[in-house]
Order: C-alpha cells, then structure tokens, then sequence
C-alpha cells in the first residue's frame, strides 16, 4: 500500500507533488494547532489563570484583574444569567457554539449594506477572550469558530456561562459580575434585582462608552433595551419589565480599581494593554512591562511628599520619567493619592506649558540657520500681536534691546520668543513640535509662550529628542506580551525618528544645561543635583500651572503641578519653585540606580571660548564658557565691552569702535 502511494507520487508532474507536500505540511500544521487548542479548553475543567504584569526586572507586578472574584454559577442571580444572554445570545443554549442563524443574517446584512455586523455568541465571545484577540479578520474568525465547536464538545452550557460571566470586561478595569456587582451597587451578583442585573448585562457592549459613572444616562438607556430583549426571550413578563424601568437606580461613586501607590502607573500600562488587545483577559498571559520598581516607589515618594511641602491639600502634581533612547516609560505618577484622586494627570491632563514649551522654538531656529550667539534686535519694540493689545513683557519686568538666543532661553525673556517666532515662521515651530511628539497645537502669535495644551506625558516625551540626538522616541509602556507558552503574541519596537540634526540637540543640550546651571532652573543645583543635566521651567499666566522637563544622559522627566480647575496656585507660583523641587529630589534618588554619565558631544560642531556675560570674544578678566558652533554658524568678532581687558584689548576694543562708527556712517551715505 504505502509502496503503491509512494510510487504514484514520484509519478506525478513537479507541480502536483509539490501541492500535495504543501497540503501535507498545512494539515500537520492545522492538526497541530487543532490539538493544542483541544488541550488549551481541556484545561478550563480545572480553573482559569490570570495575565500578569511584570516591571522592568522580570519579577511579577499586578494581575490583570486585581480584583477578580471568581463565583459558581449558582451565586450568580438568574435575573443576570438570563440578562446577558437576552441581549448577547438568545439562542446560546441550542446552538454548537456558532450560532448558523445569527450568521447568515450578519453577512446578508454585511453584503446588503457593506458594513460589518457581529454574530458572536457567547461562546464565541468567550473563545475570543481567552485566547483570541479583537482585531478583526476572517482568518480570526475562523479560529474563533473552531474554538467555539471545541469548547462546546469538552463543556456544559453552564461552565460556558459561568467563564463567561467571570471574565468578561465590564468598565473601569473590572472584570466579572460578582466584582463589579460590588462596585457599582454594593452587594453580591447573587443580591442583585431584575433591573441592576439589565444593567449590568448592558455595559458589555460598550464598556468604555457606557461607563455607570461617566454615561450613567446611557447606561440607563441601554438597560432598557435589556429589559426588552429579556420579554422577548420569554424570560420575564411585560409588567416585569414596566416595573424594572420605573428603578431608580443608585450607582456607587467611583473607586479605582487599584489604591497602591503605584496605582497611576498600574492604570497607565493596563490601558496600554487594552489598547493593544481590546477587552481580552486571556488566562496565564505575561506582560513584559518597562516601569522600573525603584524608580517607580522613588516618583511616588517624591510627588507625595513635594506637594506636602506646600499645604494645599487640593494641590496635584504629575511625573513622568523616560529613557530618551528608547521611549521607555520607566516610572509614572498621576497625582496625590490615586484612592481619592483616580483621574491620570499625566497622560489624561491637557495644560498650558508656558515657557517649557521654548526648547521647541529655539530647536526650530537653530535648524533655521540661527545659532546660540546669533543676536535678537529690537526686544523694546516688539509689536502688538493679535487684536489685543498684546505685547509680552518678562516676569521680572525688564525689557533688554538685545538678546542672544543662549541669554534668551536661559532668562526665559518672553520678548526674545516673541520675535523669534515671528523671525523662524509658526508653521517652522509647529512642524518640530509635531515631530516631537505634540499634537493640534494652535497657529497663533503666543505659541512661543506656551499657549497650546499638552499632557505631561507628551512634553516629556518631547523633550527626549534633546539627549537623543534629534531623534524624537514613541512612548511604550510595554515591550512585549507572551502568551500561555511562552510565544510572543505581540510585540513592540522603539521606535526612532529624526527631527533635529545631532548638532542642533546638542546646541540645545548646551543651552539648556546653561539654564540649569545660572539660569531659571539654578535652584536644582542648591537642590543637590551635581551631574550633568539641562531642562526648562515653565509658568502659566496667573501662575496656574508650574512646569519643569529636564533630562540627563540617561533619563528625561516631566514634572507638572497645579490644581484640577485651573486656579492660581500661589504668589509668585514659578515652576522653578513648585515642580523644580520635585524634579531635582527625583532626579537624585534615579541617579543611584541610572548612572547620568556626560552627553555625548556629535562630531560636526567646533569650540569657541566666549564670555560668559557678554557673550563676545573673551578679553582679560571675562568669565568664560565653551561655544558649541555647527556648520555655517558665525562666532563674534568683537571683544567682550563689559570686562576691562589689558591695554592692548582695550585699543584693539577702540579701534573696533571707531572702525564700525565710520562703516555705519559710510553706508548711511548711500541709503
């Protein structure tokens, strides 16, 4: 026989032995796959695992479900059974785990209207959670399918109902009935009435957007249709029904779902993981996170303890730290306290900038051709921008004819910015902020000042670009996601982008770290940061939000602080005062475990020794600092006027003088 078989294949043409070794190895496959999703719903007889998160170390951090409560059937009320079958599948208990009916009618609709209409059942729903994924394609639905058949063959209806009712994702980071019976009515699934249990049954459409307590009206709504669904299905009377929607409903406040300290951080990389496979909650999942646990307890310390300071018990603060090589999210914190405060400042919480936002427009003109000494003329005539009488002065009130770009930024002299705007063009400024990681800001004259609005995570992630070289860095909170064999089922690169020329960054890094170490920022310094850093502080008007983004080698962190209503924080409310300190205590503990190391310095620029004051050619007595000049960029010729200089540098600084007098008088001639 098998003789006779291998003498007809060696007969055929190439092509058809080819074909049958192709179906030969695709059922292999397919019967492989087959028998490990037997074995994978063979394995539901004796419990279900849970995903776990784990930080940058490898060592278990939280559950995917913190607050998982598995529950038997028989604790579940019948009026909730019965509910979420109504409207998720009325036909569950006489189908095979692919509902024909249900999908026939979706692809007559699908193909009569051409848009996609589900036929999932509860089964299907269930196949998809465990050990599926949301996105949507044939190929998917076909495994869903078979999953389903398998499930059914191996399962009770009722142990189908059961996983499924304890596992699915209902809204806020619950899922399961029995928890989320706690949460939003105080009592067991087992207590619950004919219309809390509709109302429950009806978030599972839509978690998200039928949250009880952000859309309780919606959810509301959708209970009805619940109720409607269940008098259909037989499961309750029409005056069953009436007296169901005549509750009123009392929904518990929210809470979130984890009070750690650490808890903003948790949210923050759970989002990330809904993002990427929907609602799923596969069982025995690993997600490889980038949150660093020292430098995680070290931020939550540090905002804790920073707003103490302060006294105002409604004060928030926001932290993110960032490895600006890879765009890993290494520690984050939302607010205060995430038990009484749960909404995410740092990733939901859009606020002006202020003068944080400058790095950005200097970035601009520095690619424009301008360079760290290049001059900006004319401060004390700036015109009015806009329809108001808009003139921007400097928080200490003084108004400098000259700048140059190094003095600008480290005075943060709103005027310079002002001009520089208008000199580099908005749309300049816009499209290296766009590239940075800011998006939809406004075309106005005061986006120079900061007027646009942007998180805390996103001007974070902007400033990266600074020690990075140019290159702007995409924000991942995580690295990969294995599956119940150890395979990976999703990944995630860094992802690099060059926005500024490596020259550029480090001019910046150059003007920046000036800013720490005499600028605005010169308290961090008093405040024990000795290594080398750079950063801006940042001021709203009416001292309503304080801002200050820094960054070593090694890390980039944001710091923001004000309340939840924009309100004055206090007088004279600087960033340099209220994130500053926040900032410079993190940074100090984050060195012990992120050694900074020195910035490294591109090939393409040159030296130039200037005064430190003047920021001319250096005579005797100047204090001195190194220029960093890129291709193009012009040095000073004149000698420093400010410092007395020998004999010889004082002629030379005179005969410069009269020099210029006579050229300037000569060109007027001819004007």
């Amino acid at each position: 026989m098998i003789g006779r078989a291998r003498a007809w294949f060696l007969g055929q043409d190439r092509s058809i032995r080819l074909a049958v070794l192709a179906g030969a190895v695709l059922g292999v496959l397919v019967t492989g796959w087959v028998w490990k999703q037997t074995w994978a719903v063979h394995k539901l007889t004796r419990g279900v695992g849970d995903t776990w998160f784990h930080t940058a170390d490898g060592k278990r951090w939280f559950r995917l479900d913190e607050q998982r409560q598995d529950v038997p059937l028989a604790r579940i009320t019948p009026h909730l059974q019965q509910a979420f079958v109504a409207v998720e599948d009325h036909r569950f208990y006489i189908h095979p785990g692919v509902d024909p009916i249900g999908l026939s009618r979706a692809v007559y609709r699908n193909l009569a209207t051409g848009r996609r209409e589900g036929a999932s059942t509860i089964t299907q729903q269930l196949a998809r959670t465990l050990f599926l994924s949301n996105r949507k394609s044939y190929t998917r639905k076909l495994r869903e399918a078979v999953i389903s058949v398998q499930m059914e063959l191996q399962l009770t209806k009722a142990q189908i109902l059961e996983l499924y009712l304890n596992r699915i994702y209902l809204s806020a980071g619950v899922y399961g009935v029995e928890p989320m019976a706690h949460r939003v009515f105080g009592k067991p699934a087992a207590s619950l009435s004919l219309a809390e249990s509709a109302f429950i049954a009806g978030l599972a459409r839509a978690p998200a957007t039928l949250s009880p307590w952000s859309n309780f009206d919606g959810a509301v709504q959708r209970s009805h249709v619940v109720l409607a669904r269940m008098r259909e299905a037989g499961f309750i009377t029409a005056d069953d029904e009436r007296a169901a929607r005549r509750v009123r409903l009392r929904v518990r406040p929210y809470r979130p779902t984890s009070t750690a300290s650490d808890a903003y951080a948790r949210a923050y990389v759970r989002q990330a993981f809904r993002d990427t496979l929907g609602g799923d909650h596969p069982p025995e999942w690993r997600v490889d996170t980038t949150i660093v646990p020292g430098l995680q307890e070290a931020a939550d310390r540090v905002v804790r303890e920073g707003l103490g300071r302060f006294g105002k018990p409604d004060l928030q603060a926001a932290l993110v730290a960032m490895d600006p090589a890879t765009g890993d999210v290494l520690a984050l914190v939302g607010g205060r306290d995430p038990a009484a405060f749960p909404f995410n400042r740092a990733t939901r919480s859009r606020r002006q900038p202020g003068s944080a936002f400058k790095p950005l427009l200097f970035a601009a003109a520095l690619e424009q051709g301008f360079s760290p000494v290049s001059v900006l003329d004319g401060l004390d005539a700036i015109a009015p921008q806009g329809a108001d009488e808009w003139a921007p002065e400097n928080a200490s009130g003084k108004r400098p004819p000259s700048l140059t770009l190094r003095a600008a930024l480290v005075e943060s002299n709103n005027r310079a910015a002002t001009l520089l705007q208008q000199r580099v063009g908005t749309r300049r400024v816009l499209r290296v902020a766009s590239d940075a990681g800011l998006h939809d800001l406004p075309n106005v004259p005061s986006l120079s000042l900061g007027t646009g609005l942007v998180t805390p995570l996103e001007l974070t992630t902007a400033f990266a670009m600074f020690p990075n070289g140019g290159r702007s860095v995409r924000p991942r909170a995580i690295l990969r996601i294995l599956d119940d064999d150890g395979a990976v089922a999703f990944s995630n690169p860094i992802v690099r982008e060059n926005v500024i020329a490596p020259e550029v960054a480090f001019q910046m890094v150059s003007m920046l770290q000036d800013v720490v170490d005499r600028g605005t920022a010169s308290q961090a310094r008093r405040m024990g940061v000795r290594f080398p850093v750079g950063g801006k502080t940042g001021t709203t008007d009416d001292f309503k939000d304080a801002w200050f983004v820094g960054f070593s080698p090694t890390l980039v962190v944001g710091v923001w602080v004000g309340f939840d209503q924009p309100a004055t924080i206090g007088r004279e409310a600087y960033g340099s005062r209220y994130a500053l300190p926040i900032w410079s205590d993190f940074m100090r503990r984050a060195a012990r475990l992120r050694p900074p190391g020195a910035f490294e310095r591109p090939a393409g620029l040159r030296d130039e020794t200037l005064c430190r004051i003047s920021y001319k050619r250096p005579v005797s007595g100047c204090p001195t600092y190194t220029e960093y000049l890129k291709r193009g960029d012009v040095a000073p010729d004149a000698l420093c006027p400010l410092h007395r200089g020998t004999l010889r540098q004082r002629l030379a600084r005179t005969l410069d003088g009269w020099t210029d007098e006579l050229a300037r008088k000569i060109r007027g001639l001819f004007r």
